[in-house]
């Protein structure tokens, strides 16, 4: 027997066609402002659910939060087509990276390393002890090391933006991860949300079987009685 999507027509052998029973009331509500000859004894196909979802988590989200941002929008399409959103940052981040900004890293973490202030440090004591010291008579930066100074100042000047750059890139690796945790959390808020929905609807409907079965066995035990 082929089973009808009461929303496009189509049968259960061209799409999933599944039991309008399940469709919880909320979503039923969504439905029958389109379709108001909606019955909950037919059959609706998986797309048009999937649809309808997503309707009225849009509806939901707009009335708490206003306009949806581009990310929320992302999230809601994730979340009717049941995709997931986790992704390795970091790996998608690293494999994006130029040379030069590659390079930028390795020199700003290496410029933010004792091994280069010890470095560092050294070079301009044996850079003094030279020019004080073994070429006294002749040295090519004499005190107060002018030539010391300008050195010091170009360092400063290359390494100060380096640094700047890597430190952007950091903050576009951390908004991003902050993305990312935002909309997981939105996800899971929804999905925990959906989940509570579904388990009243399914208490409500083995409430009602039960309450069908006691009145059958209510009916039995009074023609049996009768009987007697």
């Amino acid at each position: 027997m082929k089973n009808t999507c009461q929303i496009c027509g189509c049968d259960s052998t061209k799409s999933e066609v599944i039991s309008a029973t399940i469709v919880r009331p909320v979503v039923v509500a969504v439905i029958k402002k389109s379709f108001p000859h909606w019955n909950s004894k037919g059959y609706i196909c998986r797309d048009d659910l999937h649809k309808f979802r997503k309707e009225y988590m849009q509806k939901l989200m707009i009335d708490e939060k206003g306009e949806l941002s581009h990310l929320e929008k992302d999230v809601l399409e994730k979340l009717t087509e049941h995709e997931s959103i986790s992704a390795n940052i970091e790996k998608d981040f690293d494999t994006n990276l130029t040379f030069g900004e590659k390079l930028s890293d390795k020199i700003a973490s290496f410029g933010g390393s004792w091994k280069f202030i010890i470095t560092f440090f050294l070079i301009i004591l044996f850079w003094i002890a030279v020019n004080s010291y073994f070429l006294v008579a002749k040295s090519f930066d004499p005190f107060p090391f002018i030539l010391l100074n300008l050195v010091l100042s170009c360092l400063a000047a290359i390494q100060a933006p380096i640094i700047m750059m890597s430190q952007n890139r950091q903050e576009s690796r951390d908004r991003n991860r902050a993305e990312l945790d935002y909309k997981i959390n939105l996800k899971s808020e929804f999905e925990l949300r959906q989940l509570h929905q579904k388990v009243d609807h399914l208490l409500v409907q083995q409430w009602e079987r039960m309450t069908e079965i006691q009145e059958i066995q209510l009916e039995l035990m009074e023609e049996l009685r009768k009987e007697k």
